[in-house]
């Protein structure tokens, strides 16, 4: 029993990890903390459960017609909504993106409705035994893309051209527009991509956890990861999803009803209050 919970912690732990990359990659670049993540990652689930059951288009087509519609509305959101708004306060930012996501949760539930659907996204469920475990094939599967992503990711950011851009204006905007590099441009693309990951983790969710207009507060609860790993580092990311979610499924098994729900933030609360920067972050010092 334990061992099995700990494995349904690592897949919930592993879309936790992925919503919080995202959350990371557009601050790194853009000094901006999207609290819409999690609705993108609704409206990605939404767009490819529209694409396999109504539009009866096979999964792998459907996936890339969900990415490429993601790609091109994180671009749409970063042109029309936050770029007006380059140079104001970060209060103001963060109130944009709280707004934003409230728009997107509602244009979603007059679009597709406030039920709740069930959505497999291709993946069959079905028992893995391993020694005397009985695993779920769809947290394996879960684990198995979030690695894939993950990698993928990172041979995107060291290896390409674009990539090492993107690194260059997260590390310094100045410096990067002083070389040559299109920083407006580089922030449509890093809003892209967080939005195409945000779709990822959407439907992976959605096997382990019904469909709805609501599933984009999970956003909040990932939030807490990518805090706890360091905010602006994509391993503490990782490493705080997944602290996360095999602390919250074993917390819903070994403590009294009503702990899961919030043993991510006294989680989040013991550390920070002994490493404010969090477990991979980097402490930052001012001379006054």
């Amino acid at each position: 029993m334990f061992w099995q919970q700990v494995v349904s912690g690592l897949a919930m732990g592993s879309i936790y990890a992925i919503v919080a990359i995202g959350f990371i990659l557009i601050y790194k670049a853009t000094e901006v903390i999207n609290f819409a993540q999690g609705d993108l990652m609704m409206v990605g689930a939404f767009i490819a459960f529209t694409c396999i059951n109504y539009l009866q288009i096979p999964f792998l087509v459907a996936l890339v017609i969900t990415l490429a519609f993601m790609a091109f509305f994180g671009m749409v959101l970063e042109r029309l909504v936050l770029r007006p708004l380059v140079g104001e306060p970060a209060f103001a930012m963060v109130m944009v993106t709280i707004g934003l996501g409230i728009l997107i949760r509602s244009v979603a539930g007059m679009i597709w409705g406030y039920d709740t659907y069930q959505f497999q996204a291709g993946i069959t469920d079905h028992p893995v035994r391993i020694a005397s475990l009985a695993l779920s094939s769809v947290h394996l599967w879960i684990i198995g893309i979030t690695l894939i992503l993950i990698a993928a990711l990172y041979l995107f950011f060291s290896r390409t051209k674009m990539g090492i851009s993107m690194e260059a204006t997260s590390q310094n905007q100045l410096a990067a527009f002083l070389m040559g590099i299109g920083v407006k441009g580089v922030f449509s693309r890093i809003w892209a991509i967080s939005a195409v990951v945000a779709a990822v983790g959407g439907i992976l969710l959605t096997p382990i956890q019904f469909l709805n207009y609501n599933m984009g507060f999970i956003g909040l609860r990932a939030f807490p990861a990518a805090v706890l790993g360091g905010f602006g580092s994509i391993p503490g990311a990782i490493v705080g999803g997944i602290i996360i979610g095999v602390s919250e499924t074993l917390a819903g098994v070994y403590l009294p009803a009503g702990f899961k729900d919030i043993f991510a933030w006294i989680i989040l609360i013991a550390v920070l209050m002994i490493r404010p920067e969090g477990i991979f972050g980097i402490q930052d010092k001012k001379r006054v």
